[in-house]
């Protein structure tokens, strides 16, 4: 996921002091998909069960979010205060749910909906470092896929950037997604990404 644009005074405040920033050209791939036939899905793992938190609790989605988030760049919501969380978890049809492995959180996805429940959008998605390149990525999002159409839409959207994980966008158009737009925008960034704890 790519995350919103945000100001240098926020990031200022995030990390507690002065940062020296840079300037970033950012590349913003927005991706589709229209039909679940689409859809090139990987089979579920028993090592790998995936459960929705049915209960809107913000400090699980504000560690998540900062867990998987810290090496790249999401920022957007780290301002958020607890009411901010609870706000968006509230809202109806948005839906959290999170891998584990060994029981341990590895990953986890958000599911919104959108104009008129006619969009279903993966808000979030990611894995933690620690469980990159054990094969779960293509399996988390095969899972979100199939979750998104079961809610009967007539698309199921995401996004990425040049600030993701480098194989980011290969994963979303292995499993069956499409760029139908791309946009170019200047960011202001730290020189370093805010890390699962930022401020710490």
């Amino acid at each position: 996921m790519c995350m919103r644009s945000t100001g240098v005074g926020l990031l200022d405040l995030l990390a507690g002091r002065w940062l020296v920033m840079r300037r970033v050209r950012v590349v913003v791939h927005y991706l589709a998909m229209t039909s679940p036939q689409q859809g090139r899905l990987k089979p579920e793992r028993a090592d790998l069960p995936i459960v929705q938190a049915e209960l809107p609790l913000p400090a699980l989605n504000r560690f998540l979010y900062a867990a998987v988030g810290g090496p790249w760049y999401w920022t957007d919501r780290l301002h958020w205060r607890h009411s901010d969380w609870e706000d968006w978890l509230e809202r109806p049809g948005i839906e959290t749910w999170v891998a584990y492995y060994r029981g341990t959180p590895a990953g986890f996805y958000e599911l919104q909906p959108k104009e008129e429940r006619q969009i279903t959008n993966i808000a979030y998605f990611g894995l933690l470092p620690q469980f990159v390149g054990q094969g779960f990525g293509g399996v988390l999002l095969s899972h979100a896929v199939r979750q998104a159409w079961q809610r009967q839409p007539e698309k199921v959207t995401l996004n990425t950037c040049s600030l993701d994980h480098p194989h980011a966008l290969a994963n979303y158009q292995a499993r069956g997604f499409q760029i139908y737009t791309e946009t170019t925008e200047t960011r202001y960034l730290p020189r370093h990404p805010p890390g699962p704890w930022p401020g710490a």
